[in-house]
């Protein structure tokens, strides 16, 4: 219990006479700190603040921020400026009269198409019902440097007309970081601690998986590319306290140790091996912190457009190729269309796959197969693929202690942020997200012993070699909450006994 509490600090703030909680993790950064606060109140991500303390003095918004209570909560001041609409409307003319330009002096139909795309995908994603301010915000953002950049293509060099545009831009911005001995060979463990990275380091650990398992070279794919799909995927994940970049990146870690540690480069295909690797890359995109009961409850325009079935899985591969559709993040693009639309197929099932409701049923399926499972039968080995990323998706509990408790923390905030909200809106509430029902070891045991152990359990019937670091961490796991359990059950069986006596002796 002491380790999330050490990983994770608590702040609050005062938004309009409300209090609000705000938790972030002892290791973001200040920049990271800053736009959850913005979130908190609605404010555009870059909108600077002021944080002053019940005193009025000023305190500095980072990591080591002193620590305060529901009583004492920190004053939040927005320093704004400018204005954003006389801008919009400046860069619109400067993006018209550049077009026009461009228009009369070069046959610029590759051109027209990039941009096309590029600007649909962000306007869809700005038509999406309930996104937060911040996140319209940064889709305006998105489209301005866009626009900047159109206009900075009147110093590009062009090609033959019947040859391909070759836009000159510049390698994406984090630096590559170079990874030591020690992390190369952790990052291929289940026990890898994905607390200590930030997200560039994270950016450069995923690059490096790729490498490591010969995709960039087999396949050809541009590093570049590869480098600013990344970056655009980070761009992607939203700020939740769950399902966020660092979620991604935790379920692809386990994803590529478990490709390491089964040998499966030596039982799947390299295409297989891209598969799982990118579909576990997209599986969350753009999750919006609530879940498809949540979605399909409140008639969402999520659900709306897919009809009830599975929304949010729906929407994630829908981003997903929504970025691929961008040629400077197309990392299939040395694929033929038939290659690609394997690849596309295959990544849609898996993340579908993710889909909770669905457990029972490809677990079942798998459990059929097993025993006779055939490498070289495309439905086993597809059937196989789904329960690996089901697998990596829910596999926190298979870590150790120290990374899997805070994530269990993380899950219940989001949890019962839908709860509240739920509440707030009259809408059917779950029993296992109700803040008022529910405590982390009775939300851990069930879910473990009931869901977690029976299919990596399976999984072992096939790979014997996950026992001992897969498995049994997770009965270890199982073990620890139960007893956890009787601590919290013998309190309140004190706790009711207390009050019990003060009843009776008010009574005499």
């Amino acid at each position: 219990m002491g380790s999330a509490s050490s990983a994770y600090r608590v702040i609050y703030l005062d938004v309009d006479g409300r209090i609000q909680k705000v938790v972030f993790s002892r290791f973001c950064s200040p920049y990271d700190i800053k736009e959850l606060f913005c979130t908190a109140l609605g404010l555009p991500r870059n909108t600077t603040l002021s944080l002053l303390d019940s005193t009025g003095a000023m305190v500095s918004i980072d990591p080591t921020m002193p620590h305060n209570t529901e009583r004492s909560p920190y004053r939040v001041v927005p320093l704004t400026g400018g204005q954003l609409a006389d801008k919009e409307e400046l860069f619109q003319n400067v993006l018209t009269q550049v077009a026009e330009q461009f228009s009369r002096a070069f046959k610029i139909n590759e051109l027209k198409t990039e941009v096309t795309n590029r600007l649909a995908m962000l306007e869809k994603r700005v038509e999406l019902e309930g996104m937060k301010v911040v996140e319209i915000e940064k889709c305006r953002s998105d489209i301005k440097k866009l626009r900047e950049e159109m206009a900075s293509r009147n110093n590009s060099h062009f090609l033959d007309d019947n040859k391909k545009l070759t836009p000159r831009r510049d390698v994406p911005s984090y630096p590559k970081y170079h990874l030591s001995q020690e992390t190369v060979e952790a990052l291929r463990q289940p026990t890898f601690d994905v607390w200590q990275w930030e997200p560039n380091e994270m950016l450069s650990c995923l690059e490096h998986m790729y490498h490591d398992l010969d995709l960039v070279k087999d396949f050809n794919m541009n590093p570049i590319t590869l480098k600013r799909w990344l970056l655009c995927i980070h761009d992607n994940y939203r700020m939740n306290p769950f399902h966020n970049f660092r979620h991604c990146f935790c379920v692809t870690q386990m994803m590529y140790s478990m490709i390491c540690l089964c040998s499966l480069q030596e039982t799947f295909t390299q295409v297989d091996i891209l598969i799982l690797m990118t579909a576990a890359v997209c599986h969350d995109l753009d999750h919006p912190g609530y879940n498809n009961m949540y979605q399909i409850n409140a008639r969402t325009e999520l659900a709306v457009r897919y009809n009830d079935i599975s929304p949010l899985e729906n929407h994630h591969c829908a981003v997903a190729f929504q970025i691929f559709s961008q040629p400077d993040c197309n990392i299939f693009s040395t694929f033929d269309p038939e290659a690609f639309k394997q690849i596309r197929q295959g990544i849609i099932t898996l993340i579908l796959a993710t889909d909770m409701a669905r457990h029972g049923e490809i677990l079942d399926s798998f459990k059929h197969k097993v025993d006779s499972f055939d490498f070289t039968d495309e439905e086993h080995v597809t059937c196989l693929k789904m329960v690996l990323i089901k697998c990596c998706d829910i596999s926190n509990e298979v870590r150790p202690m120290e990374v899997a408790e805070p994530w269990a923390d993380c899950l219940l905030e989001e949890y019962f942020m839908q709860s509240d909200r739920e509440k707030a809106e009259g809408l059917p509430v779950a029993p296992f997200m109700d803040r008022e029902k529910v405590t982390k070891p009775t939300a851990q045991i069930g879910f473990i012993k009931f869901v977690l152990i029976p299919m990596f359990e399976t999984v072992m019937k096939l790979f014997p070699q996950i026992e001992d670091v897969m498995v049994q961490p997770l009965r270890e796991s199982r073990d620890r909450y139960e007893e956890l359990k009787q601590i919290d059950d013998a309190m309140n069986e004190v706790q009711k006994k207390k009050s019990e006596n003060l009843t009776m002796g008010k009574k005499k």
